[in-house]
C-alpha cells in the first residue's frame, strides 16, 4: 500500500512521501475518509448477505469465492467472512494513526482486518487491538473533525453504491445491473 498523509486533511500530521514506481520523484498520497454506507449498522451484517440482496445470490457467491480479486497487486482478499458495518470509529482511528505518523500501517491493518480477516470494524475492542498491533494510541478524540471531513468528501456528490456496482459489473459482469432495486 502507498504512503499516506494526514487524515483527515485537518489532522496535525506531516505528509509522508514515497517514491512511486514508474514515476520520478516523490508524491504525496492521502487517505480521505469516505463511508460507503454511513447508515450501516454498528452490529454488522455479513457482506455476503449485502451482496446477495443487491446483486443476487449467484453474483454474491461469485464475489465471495473469487480468489483473483486483488491478487495481481499482491493482496489476499477473503470476502466470505467480511462484516459490513458502520466504520466511523475505524476512520477516526486512522485519523489518529496519521496524526501519530502511523497512518500507512494503520490503513494496511484496517484493510487486512476487513478484507482478509473478516473482523468487525465497529467493534471497539477489535479496534483497540489493531491500534496496539500498529503502535497507535487510540482515544475518543477527533469525532467532530472526522464528521467535517466526511461532509467535505460527500459534497462533490459521489454515490458509493453506484460506483461499487459499476466496479462489480466491470470486474464480474454481474447480471444484476439494477442493483437489486
Amino acid at each position: 500500500m502507498a504512503s499516506s498523509t494526514a487524515y483527515p486533511p485537518t489532522a496535525p500530521a506531516a505528509p509522508v512521501t514515497a517514491t512511486v514506481p514508474r514515476h520520478r520523484g516523490d508524491v504525496e498520497l492521502a487517505f480521505l475518509p469516505f463511508q460507503a454506507a454511513p447508515d450501516a449498522p454498528a452490529a454488522g451484517e455479513p457482506l455476503f448477505e449485502i451482496h446477495k440482496r443487491y446483486f443476487g445470490e449467484a453474483t454474491a457467491r461469485q464475489i465471495a469465492s473469487d480468489t483473483t480479486l486483488g491478487a495481481a497487486d499482491g493482496l489476499e482478499l477473503n470476502l466470505r467472512p467480511a462484516m459490513f458495518t458502520h466504520t466511523f470509529d475505524a476512520h477516526r482511528l486512522l485519523a489518529q494513526a496519521a496524526a501519530q505518523g502511523r497512518g500507512e500501517p494503520m490503513a494496511e491493518r484496517l484493510f487486512r482486518a476487513y478484507f482478509t480477516d473478516g473482523l468487525c470494524l465497529s467493534d471497539r475492542p477489535t479496534l483497540a487491538r489493531l491500534a496496539a498491533e500498529t503502535g497507535v494510541v487510540m482515544d475518543d478524540t477527533g469525532a467532530d473533525e472526522l464528521r467535517a471531513a466526511l461532509v467535505r468528501v460527500r459534497t462533490p456528490g459521489i454515490d458509493a453504491e453506484e460506483a461499487y456496482a459499476a466496479a462489480l459489473d466491470e470486474n464480474h459482469n454481474g447480471p444484476n445491473t439494477t442493483h437489486g432495486r
